[in-house]
């Protein structure tokens, strides 16, 4: 997923590029209204961090830039004006989300996810589907091509996981936290058996490998993939 932080506090913009890109994200830093205006424009990105109050052109301009131009990439704002009549600004003009500075770190990652997640359209309401892997979940049903798999609840989720974040490099400490709702211990291996498991019900007797494991970084569900 590629996020563009749009931050002209110099501390603020690198520990945001920092924190995000170890949740897992390629992450762009913009540090000045100009900058961040002309990449949200001209390049995609799944979701934009907005500071409102920039030297030059501010996040209010930005956004409404971006709504007329028809582009509907999910926004956050980050600001220190907290006022009513500032969030309700921010939400008349096509914000998605408000987070008033100072916020927690673990708050603003949660409010990133959860805005990915309502972005993320599955191939029909209720199924998720790769390759010859279809997930059911309203059912919590699996299969590939055309046979069941029986998932235990955490195997359920890991997989859901990986599919709605298909093609992208999942850090343990992210799995850790999104299906084990845990911080990551590096002393434990509960990761790696969790997915040597899945691997073994959903890539063992298909000859098409789907889960696969970027060496120092995770794991990562494609298809058109020669990795391991």
């Amino acid at each position: 997923m590629r996020l563009l932080v749009v931050e002209d506090e110099q501390k603020t913009g690198d520990y945001l590029r920092q924190g995000l890109s170890e949740a897992g994200f390629s992450v762009q830093l913009a540090r000045n209204g100009l900058d961040g205006h002309h990449l949200a424009m001209t390049e995609d990105f799944d979701l934009l961090l907005l500071d409102v109050m920039l030297p030059d052109v501010d996040g209010w301009r930005i956004l409404q830039a971006l709504r007329e131009a028809g582009r509907q990439t999910p926004v956050l704002f980050l600001t220190a004006r907290d006022s009513v009549e500032d969030r309700v600004k921010g939400l008349e003009l096509g914000a998605d989300d408000y987070l008033v500075k100072p916020f927690a770190f673990a708050e603003l990652l949660a409010r990133v996810r959860t805005l990915l997640r309502r972005g993320a359209v599955p191939v029909q309401s209720d199924q998720l589907q790769v390759a010859d892997l279809s997930l059911d979940l309203l059912k919590r049903r699996v299969s590939r091509a055309g046979q069941r798999i029986t998932l235990s609840q955490k195997e359920f989720a890991l997989l859901e996981l990986l599919v709605r974040r298909q093609g992208e490099v999942l850090p343990r400490s992210l799995i850790a936290s999104q299906v084990w709702d845990m911080n990551f211990d590096s002393d434990t291996n509960v990761i790696d058996v969790a997915i040597r498991r899945l691997r073994a019900k959903i890539d063992d007797d298909f000859p098409t490998k789907l889960i696969h494991t970027v060496r120092g970084m995770g794991y990562k569900l494609d298809s058109d993939d020669d990795g391991q």
